[in-house]
């Protein structure tokens, strides 16, 4: 097996300039991975439970789960190194990493700087956590209060500018949340799948999710610029459809306890065998 995998790995190396010759595709990321014998993936681990860490210390979640995955297709070892929102593109930009899994959503600015490629391997919206006590239920009420959030997320700024509230940007969600329950805001704002898993855990008995959720928006995987349509781009890319086509993805939703999505639902319907039984 792993004799066929490299032979199509070299081909795979091989075929690509061909295949993407505007690109001038030196395939240079992954023939780095192959000579490693590792694969560098920059994860979560502050963000449950996409990417976090367990009892003892170690870095668990769906996300990391997807990234032993890519690993095992190339045949190599994963190791994992955390990142936050506001590194994470740098990170993969300066080479520290190959390939970036950590819940970035994918938008035309981030295109820009680092190789998406498609298709999205989830969706997610943007909520907030509010003491009950406010009463909170408009986005509007934020307006000239204090919100936490946490650095680099995109929808701070909409948040900011559209509903006039004061930003505290923490470096990552703990400490965002710490403040939240100091009283040094009115509000957490932060993706829905993982604030909901928070409120589901609970603890937060005095808080409630009590704003509509808004902004839906597709999350990327990424890979260097220079490499997304040459071969590393090109096996993540594949990876992603056949996790979408066999429902791969829906089952490591389940596995984490994250609720059902409607886009992981909608996304293996349009991939789906129309000939399997």
């Amino acid at each position: 097996m792993k004799t066929i995998l490299a032979t199509l790995l070299a081909s795979a190396v091989a075929l690509a300039p061909l295949a993407a010759a505007a690109e001038s595709c030196t395939n240079a990321g992954l023939k780095r991975i192959q000579d490693r014998g590792t694969l560098i993936a920059g994860v979560k681990a502050d963000y449950k439970p996409w990417g976090y860490r367990d009892t003892a210390g170690n870095i668990v979640g769906l996300e990391i789960d997807m990234a032993q995955m890519v690993a095992d297709t190339l045949g190599v070892k994963l190791e994992l190194v955390p990142v936050i929102a506001s590194n994470r593109m740098q990170f993969l930009q300066q080479g520290q990493i190959d390939l970036m899994i950590a819940t970035m959503t994918d938008t035309a600015d981030r295109r820009a700087m680092v190789g998406i490629k498609g298709p999205n391997y989830y969706a997610s919206g943007t909520a907030a956590l509010t003491p009950k006590a406010m009463g909170l239920t408009d986005w509007n009420a934020l307006r000239g209060k204090p919100v936490c959030g946490v650095q680099g997320s995109f929808y701070l700024q909409k948040i900011e500018q559209e509903y006039g509230a004061t930003i505290a940007a923490f470096g990552n969600a703990a400490e965002a949340k710490q403040a939240l329950r100091d009283k040094k805001c009115v509000a957490f704002v932060y993706d829905d799948t993982t604030i909901g898993a928070d409120y589901a855990a609970g603890g937060w008995d005095d808080f409630e999710i009590s704003l509509p959720v808004e902004d839906f928006a597709p999350w990327g995987l990424a890979v260097a610029k220079s490499e997304e349509s040459c071969a590393l781009g090109q096996i993540v890319s594949g990876l992603q459809y056949a996790w979408h086509r066999d429902g791969t993805l829906i089952e490591l939703e389940k596995k984490w306890g994250v609720a059902a999505s409607p886009f992981l639902a909608g996304m293996h319907a349009r991939m789906a065998d129309p000939l399997a039984q």
